[in-house]
C-alpha cells in the first residue's frame, strides 16, 4: 500500500509541490497504520489459526510466541515505509542506509544478548527485530526534522492528512494488490514443489534457485526505485521525453547487469548449489535447472524496472490486472499442467511464466 506515496511525492517534488510531500507522507502513514490494527489482530491470533490450518499444536504454539513479539514491527513498517518514499522522491538515498547499516550492527549485537544471554529466545528475537525497526524509524524522522534538505518538504504536522483519504486509499490498495499478488505467487510455488514426485529434492533444488534468484533480484529493487524516483519525477515537471530517457537508460543498465551475472551463474552451474549444500543429488538437479534460472535473472532484470516505472506513473491498478492476467491465469495453471501431467518436476517452477 505504500508505493502510492512513491507514485504522489515523486509527481509532486518534479511540479514543485513540495509542500504537498509532507502531506502525502503523513496521509500515507495514517491509512498504513490503521491497516496495521487487523493485521495486528490476526498476529493475536495466530496459534488457533496455524492449527486450525493443520499445524502441530507445538509448532503453532512456538510460532506465536515469535509472531506476538512482531507485532510492534508492523506499526513500524507502516512508518517506515512512506518516509523511505518520501526521502527517495527527493533523491536522498545516503541517510536510510547509513542509519540501516547502523542499526543492523546493533541489532546483531542485542540479538546475540537478549537472545543467549538473557535466555528470552523467540520472543526475544522477534521483539529485538521489532526494536530495531522502531529504531530506524526514529532515526529518519529526525532526520527528516533536522535536515536542511527536506526543510521545504517538511514543515510539519497537519490535518491536511485527513483530507483526501478515500482517493488515496484506492491507489494504495491497487498498490497492494499489485506487489501481494507477485509476492504470493512465489510462495504458490513452493506449495506446487512440495507436491511433485521426489518433494525433497524438488524443494530443495527450488530454494538453492530461488535464493540466489532473491539475492540477484534485490539489485533490480535498486533499478526499481531509481525508475520509480525519476520518471515520477521528470512526470511531475512536466517533462515526458525525459521520462521515457531515463526508462531506456534503466532497462538498459539492468538488463546489462542481469546478462553478465546469467553467464556467471551458467559457467558454475555444476558447483553453485555448494554454496548451500554438499548434496550431489542436489548439484545435479540445480545444474539442470540452471539454464531457466539464468532466463529468470534476465527477465527479472527487467520487470522490476518497469514495475517501477509503473509506480511512477501511478498505473498501480493496470499493473494489478497485468499480474493476475500472468502470474494466476497463464503461470500457474501452466505450472500444474507440466509439472503433473507431463511430469516435468521441479523445473516448472523455474518457468518465467508470471513475466509475460
Amino acid at each position: 500500500m505504500g508505493s502510492a506515496v512513491e507514485t504522489l511525492c515523486g509527481q509532486a517534488y518534479g511540479a514543485h509541490k513540495y509542500d504537498m510531500l509532507g502531506v502525502y507522507l503523513q496521509r500515507s502513514t495514517v491509512l498504513l497504520m490503521a491497516t496495521g490494527v487487523p493485521l495486528a489482530a490476526l498476529y493475536a491470533f495466530s496459534r488457533p489459526i496455524l492449527v486450525l490450518l493443520g499445524e502441530s499444536p507445538d509448532i503453532a504454539a512456538a510460532a506465536a510466541v515469535f509472531v506476538y513479539g512482531l507485532i510492534p514491527q508492523i506499526f513500524a513498517y507502516a512508518a517506515n515505509f512512506p518516509i523511505q518514499k518520501f526521502m527517495q522522491a527527493q533523491s536522498i538515498m545516503a541517510p536510510s542506509a547509513y542509519i540501516s547499516a547502523a542499526t543492523l550492527a546493533a541489532h546483531l549485537v542485542l540479538s546475540y544478548l537478549v537472545v543467549y544471554r538473557l535466555g528470552l529466545g523467540l520472543l526475544g528475537a522477534s521483539l529485538t527485530l521489532s526494536l530495531s525497526w522502531w529504531v530506524i524509524v526514529a532515526a529518519q524522522f529526525v532526520y527528516i526534522a533536522t535536515s536542511r534538505r527536506c526543510r521545504l518538504t517538511w514543515t510539519g504536522f497537519s490535518w491536511q492528512a485527513f483530507s483526501g483519504l478515500p482517493s488515496f486509499f484506492k491507489l494504495s490498495i491497487a498498490s497492494a494488490v499489485m506487489l501481494c499478488l507477485e509476492t504470493w505467487y512465489f510462495q504458490i510455488l513452493v506449495l506446487i514443489a512440495g507436491l511433485l514426485k521426489d518433494p525433497e529434492l524438488a524443494l530443495a533444488s527450488l530454494s538453492v534457485c530461488m535464493t540466489i534468484s532473491g539475492w540477484v533480484f534485490m539489485i533490480s529493487v535498486g533499478f526499481n526505485a531509481a525508475a520509480s524516483v525519476r520518471v515520477s519525477n521528470e512526470l511531475g515537471a512536466g517533462n515526458p521525453k525525459s521520462a521515457a530517457f531515463s526508462v531506456v537508460v534503466v532497462t538498459v543498465l539492468s538488463f546489462i547487469l542481469s546478462v553478465l551475472i546469467s553467464v556467471v551463474i551458467l559457467l558454475c552451474r555444476d558447483y553453485i548449489s555448494y554454496i548451500f549444500t554438499e548434496g550431489e543429488d542436489v548439484s545435479q538437479a540445480v545444474s539442470q535447472l540452471t539454464p531457466l534460472l539464468a532466463l529468470t535473472l534476465i527477465l527479472n532484470g527487467i520487470q522490476p524496472v518497469l514495475s517501477g516505472v509503473a509506480v511512477g506513473c501511478g498505473w498501480q491498478a493496470f499493473v494489478a490486472y497485468v499480474n493476475v492476467g500472468c502470474y494466476y491465469i497463464v503461470g500457474i495453471p501452466l505450472g500444474c499442467l507440466l509439472g503433473f501431467y507431463f511430469d516435468l518436476g521441479a523445473a516448472v517452477t523455474n518457468i518465467p511464466a508470471g513475466h509475460c
